[in-house]
């Protein structure tokens, strides 16, 4: 019997020469604005995305134009931290090297630029290099940024998880030279043969994303994660933490065998084994994992169809370690702590709300510029959060008044929060994300006013109720962990997710598809209407539409999220 014949990509990869490509071809080509098919998928490896103006696309083949390509760069940043130093080469290279003029926080901790014209990503990636920053994996087949809950509440805990996850983040960046040869000149090294110890030649079957969570805040959203670690701590100090692993949130609308999927509880282990469990999962996944369909290559698959306990087997054979006994904790918020929060040595901690993440100067709200001013006298670090907010962090009391000055002036606090916009987080979509089936971004802040309104119609404004929207069911802004979850179908047209727990351990559930703005918003205020009159003390929004019977709780994701 012959074997299956993989998926594309994984010929791409074999025949990349370790990511090379011929990305260096398509570079000094400038007769297009784009790259060559294979080279699209390469590129991902290298950090960014090729992209085109879909508002755009109808008038320019019109005009017999090729589509206005431009990429989208995301950057290496393991727990979103960065100097004030690095965030204004950050926010310089924005200004004169993307059409966008603008900054994006991502769901996953990190910033992106969008709009980069194809002539200035070498001198973009080089401007990074030079503020100690880089996208070396940010994107494909590999680890991408590993996140960290930035708790500025438990602050010395913080800092002994955020070691933990720049140090995962740091041992599996891929070893090939490609991005060092292609993007900041670095000579190749003829006699030296490219070795990938994690990775082998041909990667992961596909992406593979990690996250560090420090409880009981959850922001992290960690059992949404491929792999996840919990930390637990003695006495204030970290003693290790309990491994998730099998989570994710991608699937293809119609497509039953795809699925989101929450990570499954595995034991503890030391802080000194971390290194160890996560190589062994991730091989395990690079050598079980699923190369001939790439919908169902994601480690989540990988463990449903081997098995939980063949999978934990065969991570503990190759770990050298057996898990012990998974700790007790508690998993609570996945909101941040809007304003100011005191940490350890008198330091103070702001945290401000970035709607959608996007940072950009608008009239009566001159975001990047309060940013920069910030920046330029602040002694601490920014932290970027997983809500796509922004914390000013390690602030001596007597710089409070003047960082709280500059904030106030550029609208960047001072804005009265509801409970539930501070909670909800929406993707980019249209114009720029291919794959966009309906708008999020530029959409959502008008949907979480018409849900804002029926909270207050219905005295019910008090309960924070986890809202996301993305433009399609690849799940960026984890939608499907969502108490209210809108994914997009086809342009004004959205699948409404419900009965996800608050805390982010429980699925939501498909209760209406393909429905418009109107349809989402009646059922909503009817249900807005019984949550007042008929919950229970303390019970969320979400654990409600389950009691009562409006969706049946997803307990197994591959029998029950369809089903």
């Amino acid at each position: 019997m012959s074997e299956q014949k993989l998926a594309v990509n994984e010929y791409l990869k074999i025949d990349s020469d370790y990511l090379r490509g011929t990305i260096q071809e398509g570079l000094d080509t400038q007769v297009t604005g784009s790259f060559s098919d294979g080279d699209q998928q390469l590129i991902k490896f290298h950090g960014f995305y090729q992209q085109d103006d879909r508002d755009l696309r109808n008038e320019r083949k019109e005009q017999k134009l090729e589509p206005l390509y431009s990429f989208m760069l995301r950057a290496r940043v393991p727990g979103g931290i960065c100097s004030p130093a690095q965030w204004l080469d950050v926010d310089k290279i924005s200004s004169t090297l993307t059409t966008s003029n603008s900054i994006r926080l991502t769901t996953r901790q990190t910033f992106q630029y969008h709009g980069i014209p194809k002539r200035n990503l070498k001198t973009l990636i080089q401007g990074l290099d030079r503020a100690a920053l880089d996208s070396i994996a940010a994107c494909g087949d590999v680890n991408r940024n590993v996140m960290c809950n930035p708790n500025p509440v438990e602050s010395k805990l913080h800092q002994q998880a955020y070691a933990v996850a720049k140090e995962l983040s740091d041992h599996l960046l891929p070893h090939t030279r490609a991005y060092a040869e292609i993007w900041l000149d670095e000579e190749k090294l003829l006699d030296t043969e490219t070795h990938e110890p994690v990775y082998g030649k041909t990667y992961l079957p596909r992406k593979f994303k990690m996250a560090v969570s420090v409880p009981p805040d959850n922001d992290v959203d960690v059992y949404t994660n491929d792999l996840g670690f919990i930390a637990i701590a003695e006495q204030g100090e970290l003693i290790g933490f309990n491994l998730v692993a099998g989570g994710g949130m991608g699937s293809t609308h119609g497509e039953v065998e795809t699925f989101p999927r929450l990570a499954d509880d595995f034991g503890f282990i030391k802080t000194a084994d971390v290194i160890k469990f996560a190589e062994a999962v991730m091989t395990v996944q690079r050598d079980w994992g699923n190369r001939v369909n790439r919908k169902r290559s994601r480690l989540k698959y990988t463990i449903v169809d081997h098995g939980y306990d063949a999978f934990k087997a065969e991570v503990e054979k190759r770990a050298g370690v057996k898990f012990e006994t998974k700790r007790d904790v508690v998993i609570g918020d996945r909101g941040d702590r809007y304003g100011w929060v005191e940490g350890i040595d008198n330091k103070w901690h702001l945290t401000l709300f970035i709607e959608s993440g996007r940072i950009k100067d608008m009239p009566g709200k001159t975001l990047q510029t309060g940013l920069r001013e910030i920046a330029k006298i602040h002694k601490g670090d920014f932290r970027m959060t997983s809500n796509q907010n922004m914390i000013i962090a390690s602030v001596a009391a007597e710089d409070k008044a003047e960082i709280e000055g500059l904030a106030r002036k550029h609208g960047l606090l001072g804005e009265v929060l509801s409970a539930t916009r501070g909670h909800s987080i929406a993707c980019v979509a249209l114009p720029t994300c291919a794959l966009a089936m309906a708008e999020a971004e530029r959409y959502f802040p008008a949907f979480i006013d018409h849900i804002d309104a029926l909270q207050q119609k219905h005295g019910i404004s008090e309960q924070a109720i986890v809202v996301r929207m993305t433009g399609c069911p690849n799940g960026c802004a984890r939608p499907f962990a969502a108490e209210i979850g809108l994914v997009g179908k086809a342009p004004g047209r959205y699948n409404l997710y419900l009965g996800a727990s608050f805390e982010g351990t429980r699925l939501n559930k498909m209760h209406k598809e393909n429905i418009q703005e109107a349809e989402i918003l009646s059922e909503l205020d009817g249900l807005f209407g019984r949550y007042a009159e008929e919950r229970d003390a303390g019970e969320t929004f979400g654990n409600f539409t389950v009691r009562i019977g409006v969706v049946k709780a997803v307990l197994d994701a591959a029998k029950d999220f369809h089903g």
